[in-house]
């Protein structure tokens, strides 16, 4: 079994992958997705590959029970005019529906460089 097993877990990694033992490259989605745009280990012209080995693994270890954790995290935390919404999510992710977190870290690496992920 893979090294991840949380989205908490995918920051170490990702953080030591990028930058050596104790590594930084994001510790929330929107530092990783300006961590990807460079300057944070990765070189600015975006010319690098990422390769998530044992992702299978990491698909079902970020799939909805850690997507529900994540966003009861991000309901507790969040401005009240946006809880409608996350509350929304959560409750698809309790229902087994809508986008995991491993969904979420896939449209990031797409978003800012896309074809830079290879999954293994």
């Amino acid at each position: 079994m893979g090294r991840i097993h949380t989205l908490e877990d995918f920051w170490l990694v990702m953080g030591e992958a990028v930058n050596g033992p104790g590594g930084y490259f994001g510790r929330n989605l929107d530092a990783f997705n300006d961590c990807l745009r460079g300057g944070y280990g990765t070189p600015d012209d975006g010319d690098f590959a990422v390769e998530w080995h044992d992702h299978t693994d990491s698909r079902r270890a970020l799939g909805y029970a850690e997507t529900a954790r994540q966003l009861e995290i991000r309901l507790r935390r969040c401005h009240p005019t946006n809880r409608p919404s996350v509350a929304e999510q959560l409750a698809a992710a309790r229902a087994g529906e809508g986008p995991t977190v491993f969904d979420w870290l896939i449209e990031i690496f797409e978003d800012q460089v896309p074809g830079a992920l290879m999954l293994r």
